[in-house]
């Protein structure tokens, strides 16, 4: 018992460690008007975290406790033409700028379930959240492209709609899409 704890003090005192100082980016959203929407992607930290059995489809059955903290992205995105492809802009070594990209999965899920109402998309992200971290930096930034390109395209899908597709890319998306800033 005394390690869990020991290891939930420890992950809460990484989650609020100040972020390191990046150096000047030349991908700026807010530096430039050709952007049609930017919004913040919060990180998330668990604060209780159980895992109670492994499911068939591979994820496993948890019981967590959510909390939505300051630490987070920039996701800023322009429509483009209907035949255009996505672009996936970002200066973090590393991150994926391909189909693999939970963003782009995100905006291509949109458009299967909403055909011929979803054009191209060049998005920026910002990246502080640190990846791979257990932040759920990758989910948070799934569900910014869900409610941005839906927002853009006139909201062809409802919020609840957003909410049940978002499972088909990962668990912690739902979460996001949420009312709350923080959930069980």
């Amino acid at each position: 018992m005394a390690r869990r704890i020991t290891l939930a003090l420890c992950s809460l005192a990484t989650a609020f460690q100040t972020p390191p100082k990046h150096p000047a980016t030349r991908l700026r959203a807010t530096a430039t008007g050709e952007w049609d929407l930017s919004l913040f992607s919060p990180a998330k930290i668990n604060l209780f975290l159980r895992i109670i059995k492994k499911r068939d489809d591979g994820f496993h059955e948890l019981a967590s406790l959510f909390q939505a903290i300051d630490l987070g992205d920039v996701l800023s995105f322009q429509k483009l033409e209907d035949k255009d492809e996505d672009i996936l802009e970002c200066e973090t070594e590393g991150m994926p700028l391909d189909s693999t990209n939970l963003v782009l999965r995100a905006v291509a899920l949109l458009r299967e379930k909403c055909p011929d109402k979803i054009p191209g998309f060049r998005i920026l992200l910002e990246k502080q959240t640190p990846m791979q971290a257990g932040l759920g930096g990758g989910s948070s930034n799934a569900a910014a492209a869900l409610y941005g390109v839906n927002e853009l395209c006139g909201r062809p899908a409802s919020q609840q709609q957003l909410i049940d597709w978002s499972g088909a890319l990962g668990s912690d998306i739902t979460f996001f899409l949420g009312p709350t800033g923080s959930a069980y």
